[in-house]
């Protein structure tokens, strides 16, 4: 005898984060040199999206 299939609830569609348009991460600018007299670099790093804390989805407040 075949069991009756159970639908789940579907998660609601989660808006992409306004820091990091959904990516999960953003790009730092590298600094070089001594506390007093920092240097920025034409170079970029990739950093943790901390508003949303990595998963693309906007927070909820």
């Amino acid at each position: 005898m075949a069991t009756a299939r159970k639908t789940t609830a579907r998660k609601p569609s989660a808006k992409k984060c306004p820091d990091c348009d959904g990516k999960g991460e953003t790009a730092e600018t590298v600094r070089v040199g001594s506390r007093r007299t920092p240097r920025e670099t034409a170079d970029r790093q990739a950093a943790f999206c901390l508003a949303c804390f990595g998963t693309g989805e906007a927070p909820t407040t």
